[in-house]
């Protein structure tokens, strides 16, 4: 039997270009082999079907995941049209067909309707949690979730091309707990034709693109012994958009302790207290008063 591979402390981030047919667990997993790294998690999943952007923590990056979970993402995606299926994509089955097609001037004409702040039913197969249960293990069994609909913010739907008359191709940029199989699925109701996601790909997570992502297959080709560390980004790649604030080492010392230290000038807020150079934990700012809420043993 092989002798099992060491787990080392890696910390940063991995920008993943997922392939198609993988989950976003056995993406995370695959990588952390690679790395040999004693933890690792993603920051948002992608279906199976989808491609593209996947940012896989290692280390204390995990204690970030949350704050990438909250920023835009970006797809490019082709919607099938004449067809609902159950699970919204590709993937699922027919549930109802029509014979309309929409020009692409009809198409353009319902997007603004689609754009801004609106309420969205998540697909029936999600990961939305209803008595315990995920929908999708609801809808497997063959029972009907009972799914309320969200709030979610459309920032641009754009149509790109229709290649043939049974297909559209569109970027979107959206916020948080947006689906885009479920915007396929209302925009194609809306047009009166039906229609599921054929194709779709992840271009951006907050500040992690496609062009500086890297699939599975090249980092496997790149290992040759040890992990491939130079395609990993700092920690502090997420923490750009929150304020920094600077410490003493004896502040550093203290705040990694769990303890409260004093900076009189400092802003009320979050912030990200830095010592020379490195993040050293999230922090409440409070009357001067810095509380850590998250510390980093970097």
């Amino acid at each position: 039997m092989a002798a099992k591979r060491e787990r080392l402390k890696i910390d940063g981030w991995l920008v993943l270009d997922k392939d198609a047919g993988m989950t976003s667990t056995q993406a995370v997993s695959a990588a952390r082999r690679l790395f040999s790294a004693a933890k690792a998690g993603h920051a948002g999943t992608l279906d199976p079907l989808a491609t593209g952007v996947l940012p896989i923590a290692f280390g204390e990056a995990t204690k970030t995941v949350s704050l990438v979970q909250d920023q835009a993402k970006s797809y490019r995606f082709t919607v099938r049209w004449g067809e609902a299926r159950d699970t919204d994509d590709a993937e699922g089955a027919i549930v109802e067909q029509r014979d309309k097609r929409p020009s692409a001037a009809e198409i353009a004409a319902a997007l603004p309707a689609f754009c801004g702040r609106l309420m969205q039913l998540p697909p029936a197969y999600s990961a939305k949690k209803l008595g315990g249960k995920r929908a999708y293990e609801l809808a497997r069994a063959g029972q009907k979730p009972d799914l309320a609909p969200n709030p979610v913010e459309i920032r641009h739907f754009e149509l790109l091309q229709t290649p043939d008359p049974d297909r559209a191709v569109f970027t979107v940029d959206c916020g948080k707990g947006t689906y885009v199989r479920a915007l396929a699925r209302d925009l194609g109701a809306a047009l009166g034709c039906l229609g599921h996601i054929s194709e779709l790909c992840r271009t951006r997570v907050g500040p992690f693109a496609l062009a500086g992502a890297i699939p599975l297959a090249k980092l496997s080709q790149l290992w040759q012994g040890s992990p491939p560390l130079e395609h990993l980004l700092p920690v502090k790649t997420v923490l750009d958009d929150i304020p920094a604030l600077a410490l003493t080492g004896p502040q550093a010392d203290r705040l990694r302790s769990g303890q409260i230290v004093r900076v009189l000038d400092a802003r009320d807020g979050r912030v990200c207290a830095v010592h020379a150079g490195m993040p050293v934990a999230l922090a409440d700012v409070v009357d001067g008063s810095v509380k850590p809420v998250r510390v980093f043993n970097l």
